[in-house]
């Protein structure tokens, strides 16, 4: 999967769209959107949060299976006092 991901002019979100068995991302090609730390579980917050934006990851396992990851963007958001 990962060598399709990196081939010239494919999409991540046409592969999650295609491949992914997450049933709350799949129809958005993958698409998270933006969170904070401590809000997904640890071994996926441990390689998000160390990659740098545009990247794709190797194959992670969690509790809930396997992901590979593409870091879109990152926001720095200052916590309210």
């Amino acid at each position: 999967m990962k060598k399709k991901l990196n081939a010239k002019g494919t999409k991540f979100s046409d592969i999650a769209k295609q491949f992914s068995e997450d049933p709350g991302s799949k129809t958005n090609g993958g698409e998270l959107g933006y969170f904070a730390e401590g809000q997904m579980v640890p071994e996926f917050e441990k390689k998000v949060f160390s990659m740098k934006v545009g990247e794709i990851s190797d194959p992670i396992k969690t509790d809930f299976g396997y992901h590979i990851i593409k870091l879109e963007d990152r926001r720095n958001l200052k916590v309210p006092s």
